[in-house]
């Protein structure tokens, strides 16, 4: 079974995220980046679908990553966590891709990987958009089921538990299918100092447009169907209220403050 994850290289939200000024897209070339968060929940499905499958020499692990050269961290994380080869489709032509044009560029390195199960994270953790997978699923005529928190698979019967906020569905599909995964999915493995020895001798293709047969009109900027028309920088934080309790004033002080505020 071939089982490939579409993992995305995402700025780090803890680092000062900027977008480009020429064209209000998110830089992700002068940024500090890594492997999405909620991506690493779908590594660790395709991982433990991989081991519960066999003794291993039965299936295989790609992660599929789309950006620039810094997105090869994102590849590298998932190979340290246990994956067997990475593809990196990165071309100049892409930036600026909305989600139509990135699932486009994922169907047709997906179709050229020939997998049996296609694994997302519920949403990018930049974009937050969750709508890839669906798009993907319907590009290449497949079944796909989003959000799931439990996954197992039994020779071709894919059996996916989605738990909501008052009910839980289980859903049964077969192969080949594109699936989503929910953060409830399992604890994401860290990578074993093994792994990460192992990782640097894993085999990563690099992939451009032409290799995906697509155009260079059919992506980036010039035919997204959304743009950022413009972009404001938060705010300072202002200084906070202290109230000083020198009289014994200060509850009433706070309760005023609270209920002008609407707080209370």
């Amino acid at each position: 079974m071939k089982i490939v994850v579409c993992a995305k290289f995402v700025p780090d939200a803890t680092a000062d995220r900027r977008f480009r000024s020429e064209d209000n897209t998110v830089d992700r070339a002068g940024v500090d980046g890594l492997l999405s968060e909620l991506d690493e929940y779908a590594v660790e499905t395709a991982l433990t679908v991989k081991d519960t499958a066999g003794d291993g020499s039965e299936g295989s692990v790609t992660i599929l990553t789309v950006g620039p050269e810094q997105a090869a961290d994102a590849i590298k994380k998932g190979l340290q966590m246990g994956a067997d080869a990475g593809v990196h489709v990165n071309d100049d032509g892409i930036h600026g891709s909305d989600a139509v044009a990135t699932s486009l560029i994922l169907a047709k390195a997906l179709g050229k990987l020939e997998a049996d199960l296609v694994v997302f994270g519920m949403a990018s953790t930049d974009g937050s958009m969750g709508v890839v997978p669906a798009m993907v699923s319907e590009r290449l005529g497949l079944p796909g089921v989003t959000l799931g928190s439990s996954v197992t698979v039994d020779g071709d019967k894919v059996t996916i538990r989605r738990d909501g906020d008052t009910a839980s569905d289980t859903i049964e599909g077969t192969l080949p299918l594109v699936l989503s995964v929910s953060d409830q999915s399992g604890e994401p493995r860290y990578p074993s100092f093994k792994g990460i020895m192992a990782a640097k001798k894993k085999p990563v293709e690099t992939w451009s447009l032409a290799d995906l047969e697509i155009s260079p009109d059919q992506v980036g900027a010039a035919s997204a169907w959304t743009e950022v028309t413009e972009v404001t920088a938060r705010p300072p934080r202002s200084a906070g209220t202290i109230v000083t309790d020198e009289d014994g004033s200060g509850a009433a002080q706070l309760v005023e403050f609270l209920s002008t505020n609407k707080f209370l």
